[in-house]
This record gives structure tokens, C-alpha cells and sequence, in this order.
């Protein structure tokens, strides 16, 4: 029997421009026991199609057409087309439940975790104290949560980003619905509490016979954790079948797109090693680097400990671990953005960690955020984002701040009209094109990358690195490229430092760490890179890949 029908499916929005149809005709369905994964970039309308199956559409949202029937095994079909807000909260929780994809945002911060765990029980009338305390504690051991006592007392910013999903995950399945709809419950964790969520998400799927409905827009993990793929563009379904076929042979142009875009699945094209001039000095060189922080207790918190590399000029240094490895620390002190509390950092003739001219240092080094929305002002136009560096050092007239603007939007493929308009007004790919025109404004030798392509879909993320890329040879750029994706960093990293609890465990060329790696810290991270069974196994030398 079909869990979950879709057909037909037509969702519009109301609009200051009119009403606008975000899913026009969709159909598909989610079985007991098995996953399908909606795939698709932002804007493709699955999120909507989610939100549509367990009716939390935004206000100007609405279902024109279609429906979505769901079959329980507890209370028969039922169409949630038209269903009443009365009726929703009866089969929230209890038949169908949602794992959103950000834990930071989605729990309440003054609410322990065993509050958050139990509201679903609370809502749907579960009354004795002692049974909700010890389903709870049920709940937190069944995802693997260790100590769930203390963790039930303790609140989300006490926790791991990945603990917190699995919270989420928890509270999603106090009631054991039998419709799961998890909404890119992984997209911000890093490789390895990534594979470990979705494991533990297939299991209980499996223990429990819950349906999944799998929203991302990695291929490579829909081919890791899904048994159906809906492959969506622009609203509409664009290709649709057992997962092992859809991605071993895909009939639709967009989904071959989407497959070679991919880092984890892209085929493995060694880098052409940089081999400096006699005599050259690298650009950059950190010797024994050592970042403390105070905190609340008697001992500071060490970030940073003994970390070492070098970088050599018109290159690609990787810095890559999983969250809390100390590599944004170790971007930031080489922005000149953290004072060391030891060791040594030179960016070309300039002593970072000695008493500097640090707005002259600016002009060197920039640094280039993972949130390029966050980083933007939301109340500047564009050009005079991109202007105010210029500014700010007093460079060129008007005229010739505009004349430059105009060419760094043209450096990263935007048209020129983007100079009016607001980070509100673009897309997330244009916002990080942005960014990085106002990092290379002031045409620095060095910009450091801090996970400036992990929050952007395959496809768009696809584009920013060539883009890195070309803008690398024609300006002679370094960069230092602070990732948790080692499947990206292996298409665009000349060396790498692999970090684990703000020590260096491996260090070397990438293509030497990649093949051969010496610690068993680094082979995790090669282990959960997702789409290992549709890999290819080619090594393609660059040289053949560039004729």
C-alpha cells in the first residue's frame, strides 16, 4: 500500500508582482519502510512540496489544484488538501511529523531538550510526568544520544550541531508517525555527523516502517539514503524512478547536469603540481601557530595548538576538519583577524602576529564568509557595497570607483544592473559572487575562503569554483580554503591541512593525502564523503583534461 499520493500537485504565491506558481503538476509517492528523495536547487520548489504534504505552507502560500492523499494503517486515507487547521494539529506528530533542516533556528533556546522532546507528547494529550520523562529518555538513547539524563536537562547551546539534529529527530519520532518528512535535515552539518544522522535516520526507518520523504539537493546523498528519486526544476518533476536507475542512467539533461556538478560523484582530475621559482618564498608561512581563548573557567580554551603550513604563491591551501577543529581560527588569524597567543604568521613581508599597520593589511589579505547575506549590508545597493573599500582607502574618483565596480561585477559573471539592486533582490549564488568582488576590490594578494561554497546548492557551489579558479590564474591570487567538503577541496586545493581538535594530524599535497592517507582521522573524513557506490573510479591526469 502507498503511504503518501501526490498528484498533480499546483502551489501559487501571492506576490507583489501577482500570484506566482512555485509547483505546477508534480506527482509522486512515498512508500512504507522506504525513502524517496525529492532533488532538486533552490527555488525547484521541493521545500514547498514539503511544506504543502504537512500543511505549513506560508501564509501567501496556497494548493491550487491537486491532491495529496495520505493512507494510514491506523485511520485509513485521508486527503490533507483542504484539511482544517483542527485536523492538521491532530495528525502532526502523531502521523506525520517534519525534521527541519536547521537545529539552531528550530529549537527553542530557552527550552531544555527533554522539553523540546516531549511537546509532541504533551500536545496529544500524554499526561503522567514519569511516562513522558522516561519516553523521553527512550527517545535521546534510541538516537544514540549519549548520557540522556543530563542531556535532557541541558539546552540546544549546550549541545553539537550534529546532537542537536539528532534531537530534532527525537522529537520527530516521540509518537512514531508513519510519514517522516525530513527538509535538508544535514545540509549544514559536516561529512562525518552527516553520515551518521542519515545512518541513524535509515535505521529507525527500518525499525519503525516509516515512510521518508528525503528533501536535498546532494545527489550523492540521495544516492546514499534513498530508495526513489524525484528529480525537480522550476516547480515541475523532471525525472522520477528507483533511485539505482535515475542516477546510473538518467533520461533528463538537468539530472546528468546535477550529477557531474556534484563534488563527491565529479570524476577525480589530479591538480598539475605548482612548482615555485628557485628562491621564490611562499606567501604564506605559519609556524607553530597557538590560539587561546578565555572563557568562564580558570584554564583558556585552547582553539589552536602547534599548527604549521606553508603556502606557496598562485596556489591552494586546504584547512579541513569537522566543526570545532580550529580551522575558521586559523583562517581568521592569517586574515589578521585574531591576535595569536603563540607561535608565528608572515603573509608575504608582513609579520601578522607582530604589531602591524592593520588597515594597511587589508589591502593584502581579505576574507571572503560562508553567509555572504549575513555579511552583506541588506540596506546598501550593491555598487556601493562594492565602492566602500574603495573608499574607505580614499582610491580613485567617483567615476573611476564606478568604471571599477563595473569590471569586478563583470570579473564574477554579473551583469551590471546587479550594481542597483539589493543582497536581498539575489539569488544566494549572486550574493557569494558579490562577496567575492569585494574581497578582490582592493586586489589583494591572499584571500581566505571560509566555507564560501557549503551553504550553496551543487550546482550554483559548481560555478563559484570555477569561477575561483579562473579569477586564481588570471590575477595570480592564493588562497587559503577552509572547508569541511573534502570532496571539494580535492577539486580545488593544491595542499591541505587536516585538523582535529585544533591540532594538525596530516599535512601535505592533495592529491598525496587523498590516496595515501597516514592518519585514521583523515580516512573517516574520505569515508563519509557520500555517493561512494556511483564514484567513478578514473583518475583523469589534468593534463589530459585541459587538452
Amino acid at each position: 500500500m502507498t503511504l503518501l499520493e501526490i498528484r498533480d500537485l499546483r502551489v501559487a504565491y501571492r506576490t507583489s508582482r501577482g500570484e506566482v506558481t512555485a509547483v505546477d503538476g508534480v506527482s509522486f509517492d512515498v512508500e512504507p519502510g522506504r525513502t524517496t528523495a525529492l532533488v532538486g536547487e533552490s527555488g525547484s520548489g521541493k521545500s514547498t512540496v514539503a511544506q504543502s504534504a504537512i500543511g505549513l505552507l506560508a501564509r501567501n502560500g496556497r494548493i491550487a489544484a491537486g491532491s495529496i492523499l495520505l493512507n494510514e494503517r491506523r485511520s485509513g486515507a485521508t486527503e490533507l488538501v483542504g484539511l482544517s487547521e483542527r485536523r492538521w494539529r491532530g495528525l502532526r506528530g502523531r502521523c506525520v511529523a517534519l525534521i527541519p533542516q536547521d537545529p539552531g533556528t528550530s529549537l527553542n533556546p530557552v527550552a531544555t531538550i527533554g522539553s523540546s522532546v516531549s511537546e509532541a507528547l504533551r500536545i496529544h494529550g500524554w499526561k503522567d510526568r514519569r511516562k513522558i520523562e522516561a519516553r523521553v529518555l527512550e527517545l535521546l538513547e534510541r538516537v544514540d544520544i549519549d548520557d540522556p539524563e543530563r542531556r535532557a536537562r541541558q539546552y540546544p547551546h549546550e549541545l553539537s550541531g550534529g546532537m542537536r539534529q539528532r534531537v530534532l529527530i527525537a522529537a520527530a519520532l516521540a509518537l512514531e508517525p508513519e510519514l517522516v518528512i525530513a527538509d535538508e535535515p544535514t545540509s549544514a552539518l559536516d561529512v562525518t555527523v552527516q553520515r551518521r544522522v542519515l545512518d541513524l535516520l535509515d535505521k529507525l526507518r527500518t525499525e519503525s516502517g516509516s515512510g521518508v520523504l528525503f528533501i536535498t539537493h546532494d545527489l550523492a546523498v540521495a544516492a546514499d539514503h534513498s530508495d526513489s528519486i524525484v528529480v525537480m526544476r522550476g516547480g515541475r518533476v523532471e525525472e522520477t524512478g528507483p533511485s539505482t536507475r535515475v542516477l546510473a542512467t538518467p533520461d533528463a539533461e538537468y539530472t546528468r547536469t546535477l550529477l557531474a556538478d556534484a563534488p563527491s560523484l565529479a570524476r577525480i582530475v589530479e591538480r598539475v603540481p605548482h612548482e615555485p621559482a628557485p628562491g621564490d618564498r611562499p606567501l604564506v608561512e605559519v609556524r607553530g601557530l597557538r590560539q587561546e581563548f578565555r572563557g568562564t573557567g580558570p584554564q583558556p580554551f585552547v582553539a589552536v595548538d602547534d599548527v604549521s603550513f606553508t603556502v606557496a604563491r598562485g596556489t591552494t591551501h586546504a584547512l579541513v576538519g569537522e566543526s570545532g577543529s580550529g580551522k575558521t581560527t586559523t583562517g581568521r588569524s592569517i586574515a589578521g583577524l585574531n591576535r595569536p597567543t603563540g607561535g608565528s604568521i608572515r603573509v608575504g613581508d608582513i609579520d601578522v602576529t607582530a604589531r602591524h599597520d592593520a588597515r594597511a593589511f587589508r589591502r593584502v589579505a581579505q576574507l571572503v564568509y560562508q553567509n555572504p547575506y549575513g555579511s552583506l549590508d541588506p540596506r546598501q545597493t550593491i555598487g556601493r557595497i562594492l565602492a566602500e573599500p574603495l573608499e574607505n582607502f580614499g582610491l580613485g574618483t567617483r567615476a573611476e570607483r564606478a568604471e571599477r565596480v563595473a569590471h569586478h561585477l563583470d570579473l564574477v559573471a554579473l551583469a551590471p544592473e546587479i550594481a542597483h539592486r539589493r543582497p536581498a533582490e539575489l539569488s544566494g549564488g549572486q550574493r557569494q559572487r558579490v562577496a567575492i568582488a569585494r574581497a578582490l576590490i582592493l586586489e589583494p594578494e591572499l584571500v581566505v575562503l571560509d566555507e564560501a561554497v557549503s551553504a550553496l546548492d551543487v550546482t550554483v557551489q559548481a560555478q563559484i569554483l570555477r569561477l575561483l579558479a579562473r579569477l586564481q590564474d588570471e590575477l595570480s591570487l592564493t588562497y587559503v580554503f577552509i572547508s569541511h567538503d573534502l570532496a571539494v577541496v580535492r577539486q580545488i586545493a593544491d595542499t591541505v591541512s587536516v585538523l582535529q581538535r585544533g591540532r594538525q594530524v596530516e599535512h601535505g599535497a592533495t592529491a598525496r593525502v587523498f590516496a595515501s592517507p597516514e592518519h585514521p582521522y583523515t580516512r573517516r573524513l574520505l569515508d563519509a564523503i557520500p555517493g561512494a557506490a556511483l564514484r567513478p573510479a578514473l583518475t583523469t591526469p589534468h593534463q589530459e583534461e585541459s587538452a
